[in-house]
């Protein structure tokens, strides 16, 4: 095998969920992003994010809305369609939209299957807690592996009295235990935690023999989520103590945005090396036909 060959990275294969189950059983971290457009989606499939989870605070961070609940079925199933065309390897996940499986296990399975179908998802993510189990246990049993979500589910805030930690009293806990057993119960191949304490996170992940996944409950589960906007500082109407803004882009945008600006107010942009000219020949020409005297 000569150098050059050695040196080559291995081709990235399909992210499974027997995967993620053995990353589990070796101790390795699963990675999580929220993802909502084609370019993001790229560059996460490109870098080796394991999990492209197409959330519904995309809805938020693209189109505006004050809440997750505001954001409707086709908005998401447009942003689940653009990750579909910018992946290849990572698994791509959809965060289920407001009362879009809660009201009927028949709703559930149409809704999921629609995401499947019309935008290449592979699995559905649920939010809710042991009361929504019968719902997610139909799109499994219809095919469509499902990871449960608890803990903060930003569509029942206020039902949970705000953005609050969850499972902070002894009682709250063991509430949270009894919802991620009543998910896996109903099949799920994981379950992530948003915003509990790092214990009842912890504890999950010791318990449970499917990944558990931290947003925002620590670093002592099988892996971390994290909204893909937030690491960049792309959402600034809020945000979260969880997140860690890597590079904030939004100084970056506000230079480009102001040098262009600039440019185009001192006519120095667009350059000659912008433009496209017509030949002297063809210019001249042209001068005569329209009767144009430059000058």
């Amino acid at each position: 095998m000569s150098d050059q060959q050695s040196t080559q990275p291995a081709k990235r294969k399909k992210v499974t969920i027997p995967q993620l189950m053995e990353k589990k059983q070796k101790g390795e971290q699963i990675t999580q992003i929220a993802v909502y457009d084609y370019e993001n989606a790229i560059v996460c499939d490109r870098v080796g994010v394991d999990i492209l989870c197409v959330s519904d605070t995309g809805g938020m961070v693209l189109f505006g809305h004050d809440s997750t609940t505001s954001v409707s079925f086709e908005e998401v199933m447009m942003m689940a369609q653009a990750v579909y065309r910018g992946s290849k390897y990572g698994l791509r996940m959809v965060d289920m939209p407001y009362m879009s499986f809660h009201l009927s296990t028949q709703q559930a399975v149409d809704n999921a299957g629609q995401f499947v179908a019309r935008a290449g998802a592979e699995v559905m993510k649920c939010e809710g807690n042991q009361h929504h189990a019968k719902y997610i246990e139909a799109i499994v049993k219809a095919g469509i592996p499902v990871q449960g979500h608890i803990g903060i589910t930003p569509m029942r805030m206020p039902q949970l009295g705000g953005f609050r930690a969850q499972g902070k009293t002894a009682d709250r806990a063991k509430e949270l235990i009894d919802d991620a057993l009543a998910m896996v119960d109903a099949g799920c191949f994981s379950i992530m935690c948003e915003v509990t304490t790092v214990e009842v996170c912890e504890y999950l992940a010791e318990i449970l023999p499917v990944p558990v996944i931290s947003l925002g409950a620590g670093n002592r589960a099988d892996g971390v989520h994290i909204i893909g906007s937030d690491l960049f500082h792309l959402y600034e109407a809020h945000v979260p103590r969880h997140s860690k803004i890597y590079t904030d882009l939004v100084p970056i945008l506000e230079d480009g945005y102001t040098r262009y600006m600039d440019d185009v107010r001192s006519r120095t942009y667009p350059g000659p090396e912008h433009s496209v000219f017509m030949s002297e020949e063809e210019l001249e020409k042209f001068r005569q036909l329209v009767g144009w005297k430059k000058g």
